[in-house]
């Protein structure tokens, strides 16, 4: 690309172009005002303006998610910029590719408390990936590109461009570069071959062999590979709630979900096995529980393209660092032969698990069961539906029964565990997957922290559905009250509510209330064919619990199953 000669905002919209962004999310102010009178002027990509910054971090971060590119936002200084760090760091938690461009005070006026000032580098530097400050227009071409380099490689993440309102406004030579070199940063993608043998002849001798699928799975496009692996192998696998999909769930394989809320077999499997082959998860304490009792019968293979995620935890016998897909490939060619009768009784024990405690609940004509309303919507929508969640019992609920077939169809907040994340990121899959119907399953406590966005909706035309489970309650909070806090359900009750229905249409969607088995079908399917912004206010049994739960610190088979 030739040098031109063009100010910060104009660079900025250049970077963007170059990079092939077709969407960014933003909320315009002071400090940033020179890049949105670019953004005004431009047609390379759209700009959606959300009603909140955070909400437009995670619609960036649903669209990041829902396609495997770079999510954009754009947000202005002080306020602007700590409204969105809750955003930054459900997408940090997450490993998801963002870059967040924000307006700053002139450098003359850093330090100073100048109006709407805020130390956005210091904020933020432990929930980005990689953050820039930038000092001078000659470095902001650069700092431009190694921004989108370090968000989408190794492991990915959000990164931070803070760019004061003088350099925003101020001319130099706009040189794109067209590669990034830096001299601390190169990740490992290939695996070592040594280790990559030792694993297969590991797998070859294991009577016991597991495969634990990770959200690591889904952001390096492993789950084809992963699949064959299973496939040729048939040992058992169980998937974290990010690995959603990687493996389908009628696969005869899939154990199902580990961890906090998994499934009977999931957690008995991993307590049990004698080799556990850990595919780009990073061991979170709702999957260990409790960390020396976990898996103490395996020899243990991480694989991570994060060499700082191997043995943080877990003790590990076999490290591989590597991009997943690479790696497992590479086992797949090293994995000529692989004798299946070997673990014929191991397969044949997780069976008798899984047939003893099948995932379940007692249906009821009285009133509504979550997981009745979760596997109607899935009967329905099957592959049709990217489904979004925010956090709490909807969200078990959904990971549990909703019939989940291919990577990237479940967007959901895993490590931050963040409310409000699902109205806005739901916007951010439909801008991605126009193809597909976006659900966003939600509760009646998660839905009013970022409810604003229902307008960004409605302006842009955005047809979410969102269904909300209500119980009056903030349902997981009161539910851990009910096992261990004997039943002191310390603010917890939120019988005082909005009328969602009337909410919604002051907003400018539709609005259905639901309280029986037909009625939910009835208004789901005028929902589906209304072509707007909806919302479906779905009274269920207030005190369901999501079961099997694993107390938090015990070992993986000290299940509540009832």
């Amino acid at each position: 690309m030739p040098t031109k000669r063009l100010n910060g905002s104009e660079m900025v919209i250049e970077a963007l172009r170059s990079e092939g962004v077709k969407v960014i999310f933003g909320y315009p102010g002071g400090a940033v005002l020179n890049v949105y009178d670019e953004i005004y002027k431009q047609n390379y990509f759209k700009h959606i303006l959300t009603r909140h910054e955070q909400g437009a971090i995670h619609a960036a971060d649903g669209y990041a998610r829902a396609s495997g590119e770079v999510g954009v936002a754009v947000i202005t200084s002080g306020p602007g910029f700590t409204n969105a760090v809750t955003g930054i760091a459900t997408a940090y938690t997450d490993s998801i590719p963002l870059v967040i461009i924000s307006g700053q005070v002139p450098i003359v006026q850093i330090g100073t408390d100048a109006f709407q000032e805020i130390d956005a580098v210091g904020i933020s530097r432990p929930c980005t990936k990689h953050n820039f400050l930038v000092k001078s227009i000659e470095e902001l071409p650069r700092i431009l590109k190694e921004a989108f380099y370090i968000a989408k490689s190794g492991r990915p993440g959000p990164v931070l461009v803070d760019l004061p309102k003088d350099i925003s406004a101020t001319y130099g030579d706009f040189d794109y570069p067209s590669e990034v070199s830096l001299r601390t940063y190169k990740p490992t993608t290939k695996g070592n071959s040594r280790q990559i043998k030792k694993v297969v002849q590991a797998l070859k001798e294991a009577k016991k062999p597991l495969f634990y699928i990770g959200g690591g799975a889904v952001i390096s496009g492993a789950s084809e590979a992963i699949r064959k692996l299973v496939d040729k192998t048939h040992i058992p696998a169980l998937e974290t709630l990010m690995a959603k999909g990687v493996i389908p769930h009628k696969h005869p394989c899939l154990l199902g979900m580990v961890g906090m809320h998994g499934t009977y077999a999931a957690n008995m499997a991993m307590q049990e096995c004698d080799l556990l082959i850990c595919l780009g998860a990073r061991f979170d304490d709702r999957v260990t529980g409790k960390v020396s009792e976990f898996a103490k019968f395996a020899k243990i293979v991480h694989i991570d393209i994060d060499p700082s995620s191997i043995g943080k935890i877990i003790d590990v016998h076999f490290p591989i660092v590597g991009d997943l897909k690479s790696v497992c490939e590479d086992i797949l060619e090293c994995l000529e032969e692989y004798d299946i009768s070997s673990i014929e009784q191991w397969r044949e024990l997780l069976a008798k698990y899984a047939h003893m405690h099948p995932l379940g609940y007692k249906d009821s004509d009285e009133v509504l069961k979550p997981q009745w309303v979760i596997q109607k919507i899935g009967e329905i929508l099957g592959e049709k539906a990217v489904v979004v969640t925010d956090v709490g019992q909807h969200q078990m609920w959904t990971a549990q029964f909703y019939p989940f077939s291919f990577p990237r169809q479940l967007i959901t907040s895993g490590g931050l565990g963040t409310m409000g994340f699902g109205l806005p990121a739901a916007m951010g899959v439909k801008n991605a997957k126009e193809d597909k119907i976006a659900l966003n399953i939600t509760g009646d406590g998660s839905i009013l922290m970022n409810i604003q966005e229902l307008m960004t909706c409605v302006e842009e035309k955005i047809p979410v559905i969102n269904v909300i489970l209500n119980n009056n309650y903030l349902g997981m909070v009161r539910q851990w009250q009910s096992f261990f806090y004997e039943s002191r359900f310390s603010h917890t009750d939120l019988s005082l509510q909005p009328d969602f229905v009337k909410l919604i249409e002051a907003f400018g969607g539709k609005g259905y209330r639901v309280e029986t088995k037909e009625g939910f079908e009835e208004a789901f399917n005028k929902a589906l064919e209304s072509g707007v912004v909806c919302m479906l206010d779905v009274l269920i049994d207030r005190m369901e619990h999501v079961l099997p739960m694993v107390p938090g610190g015990a070992a993986l088979n000290k299940m509540i199953l009832e």
